[in-house]
C-alpha cells in the first residue's frame, strides 16, 4: 500500500481564494439592498407626506364655501403637486447615480473573481505538472 499524505488545507485553499470575491460581492449586495430599501422608504414617505398635504388642504378648504376658497385649494394642490414631482425628479436622479454604483461594483466582482479563478487554475496546472515531472 502507498502511504500519502494529503494536504487539505491545500487542497481548499484555491477555493477559498477563488469564492473570497463572491463571499465579499454578497455582503457588498446585502448592503445595497439595505440602500434601495432605504430608497424605497424615502419615496415611500415622499408619497405619504405628498397625500397628507393634499387631505389638509381639502379639510380646510370644507370649512369655507366660495369661489375664491376653491381657487385657493386647487392652487394649493398644484403646488403640493409641484413639490412632489421635483422630490421624484431627485429621487430619480438618486436611484439612477445607485443603479449605475451597483452596476459598476457587480462588474468589479465578475472581473476580480475571473482572475482569481484563472490564476488558481494556472497555479494548479503548473503544480500538477510539476508532480508529473517528479514522479517520471
Amino acid at each position: 500500500m502507498m502511504d500519502r499524505n494529503y494536504d487539505f488545507q491545500g487542497w481548499f485553499e484555491p477555493y477559498q481564494e477563488t469564492f473570497a470575491s463572491f463571499a465579499k460581492a454578497q455582503q457588498d449586495g446585502f448592503r445595497t439592498l439595505e440602500r434601495f430599501a432605504r430608497f424605497q422608504y424615502a419615496v415611500a414617505g415622499d408619497l405619504l407626506e405628498a397625500g397628507l398635504a393634499h387631505a389638509r388642504s381639502a379639510i380646510g378648504a370644507r370649512t369655507a364655501v366660495g369661489t375664491q376658497v376653491i381657487t385657493d385649494l386647487l392652487q394649493k394642490q398644484a403646488e403640493i403637486g409641484t413639490q412632489l414631482s421635483e422630490k421624484l425628479k431627485a429621487r430619480a436622479q438618486e436611484f439612477s447615480s445607485l443603479t449605475a454604483e451597483v452596476q459598476g461594483s457587480v462588474g468589479a466582482y465578475a472581473a476580480d473573481a475571473a482572475s482569481r479563478a484563472a490564476e488558481t487554475a494556472n497555479r494548479a496546472a503548473a503544480e500538477s505538472a510539476n508532480r508529473a515531472k517528479r514522479a517520471a
